[in-house]
């Protein structure tokens, strides 16, 4: 059973009863709500997702709702939960779909200690996967979203996910989360691309979460193997350029997106060290989503044309 085998009404108040547990990859989460912004949003971005039995066990127990006391009836807000705890203040009340998308990201990267987890996209095609970490404001998502949308399988927007032992990297695919100007270079790159409702004025601006291609939802069981590590980032007007970066520079850089890094003590290392050995490293800027996609897809599979730069050292 997925969650779009239910129906609006019948969404609405299992979310707002016990919650409906919902799996997005190699985990799972119990989301509960009364907040009719969020069961549009499930509804919406988790369609194609698989929707587990009421007894089956959840890694986490979420919840987007009012907060208790006066602000409940005085002040619109909301607030996330999990396992009971609150571990962010409130916001605006319009911000419940977002609110519960960043809250599941503080889940995965607090609590999901058997990944490596870096914050990066990452897609894949061919078998072969690219991680492209960055920090917000780098065009990361833009890139990511052009890229589920011309053939890449999309693995996550925000959270690469690394199996120390196997080296693998493990899909969560969620909703692309875009903000201010990206929302409508998308729109116009992908017409087909579903997107839920924007909600403005948040701390990033104004923000839309775009549902995930349905092929990447099918195949979220399916890891990837690395094969490129990509430092993205857009700068208007520029050509879509790869450079490419020796492997230890490429090393620090990604050991600074990655969220546990020092828990995993020496098997972190060995494990980022391997997929730094493992994969071609570079920089790259762009200024057009189309350049930029083009050149991913010579990346993926060179043909013809100018050849691409050799891969750092």
């Amino acid at each position: 059973m997925i969650v779009g085998d239910l129906s609006p009404p019948e969404l609405r108040r299992l979310l707002a009863g016990t919650g409906v547990v919902v799996r997005t990859g190699r985990v799972a989460a119990r989301v509960r709500s009364p907040l009719d912004a969020v069961a549009r949003g499930i509804g919406l971005h988790y369609a194609q997702h698989p929707l587990l039995a009421d007894d089956d066990f959840a890694h986490f127990h979420v919840s987007v709702d009012r907060p208790a006391g006066l602000r409940r009836w005085f002040k619109r807000q909301v607030v996330f939960g999990q396992d009971g705890q609150m571990p962010f203040t409130p916001l605006a009340g319009d911000q419940g779909f977002p609110l519960l998308e960043w809250g599941l990201n503080w889940c995965m990267t607090t609590l999901c200690n058997q990944f490596l987890t870096v914050h990066s996209a990452v897609l894949e095609k061919g078998g072969r996967a690219v991680i492209l970490p960055a920090p917000s404001g780098s065009g990361k998502s833009t890139l990511c979203a052009g890229l589920a949308f011309r053939g890449w399988r999309l693995l996550s927007d925000e959270l690469a996910l690394l199996d120390p032992g196997s080296g693998l990297l493990w899909p969560n695919p969620r909703p692309i989360s875009l903000k201010n100007q990206s929302i409508a270079v998308i729109r116009d790159f992908a017409p087909e691309a579903a997107f839920g409702e924007v909600v403005r004025d948040t701390l990033k601006g104004a923000v839309g979460h775009v549902r995930p291609p349905a092929d990447a939802v099918a195949q979220l069981a399916v890891p990837a193997s690395p094969a490129w590590v990509i430092f993205p980032r857009f700068q208007a007007g520029a050509p879509a350029q790869l450079t490419a970066l020796p492997r230890a520079q490429a090393f620090m850089k990604l050991m600074g997106q990655t969220f546990n890094y020092g828990v995993h003590g020496r098997e972190g290392f060995a494990a980022m060290a391997a997929l730094i050995g493992d994969c071609d490293c570079f920089d790259f800027s762009y200024g057009q989503l189309d350049e930029a996609v083009a050149l991913f897809d010579r990346l993926a599979g060179p043909a013809s044309g100018r050849p691409l730069p050799a891969p750092g050292a």
